[in-house]
Order: C-alpha cells, then sequence, then structure tokens
C-alpha cells in the first residue's frame, strides 16, 4: 500500500518511515509542495519489484537453500575456489 505524505514529515520521521518500509513493505510517496517528488520502499520490494531475478537464480537460490549450502561461510567460498583453480574435487583430496 502506498501512502502520501509530505516532505517536511518525511523528514521529521525518517527513521520511523525506513523502519515501516522495511519491516512492513510499505511505500511511501513524498510529496513536495503538493506534486509528488519521490518515492521510498525497501531494497527488497525494490528489488522485487523493479528487478526481479531471472528464473534460472530463484531456482538455484531454492537448491542452496534445500542443500543448507545457503549458510556457507567466506572461508568456505575461499575454499571452493581455490580447489576448483587446483583442478581438485571441492571439499575433499584428489
Amino acid at each position: 500500500m502506498d501512502r502520501r505524505i509530505d516532505a517536511h514529515i518525511a523528514r521529521i520521521q525518517f527513521g520511523q518511515i525506513m523502519d515501516l518500509a522495511v519491516k512492513n513493505n510499505e511505500r511511501f510517496i513524498v510529496d513536495r509542495r503538493g506534486e509528488p517528488a519521490v518515492v521510498i520502499m525497501s531494497v527488497q520490494d525494490f528489488i522485487r519489484t523493479a528487478a526481479p531475478p531471472p528464473d534460472w537464480l530463484t531456482k538455484t537460490w531454492t537448491g542452496a537453500k534445500r542443500r543448507e549450502l545457503e549458510t556457507i561461510t567466506l572461508k568456505e567460498i575461499d575454499a571452493e575456489i581455490e580447489a576448483h583453480r587446483a583442478g581438485k574435487p571441492p571439499g575433499g583430496s584428489t
């Protein structure tokens, strides 16, 4: 749901507006001198609306979650890359 607010109110209550945008996926249309000027929305909402991921990426994320790979650490990622570059099977010996 989009809510229209005046620019002055947006300045005064910016932190609260950001919280509502992030937590409740609310969108705010900020008016300046009675005319719509900008939209405040969460990054997740923006990505979902303006730049949704392609189907292949969504399927990849789903597969990674199913195999519990979304919790891989940076150290594990580096080890995977290093193993691949060395031509070794990832996570194991040759």
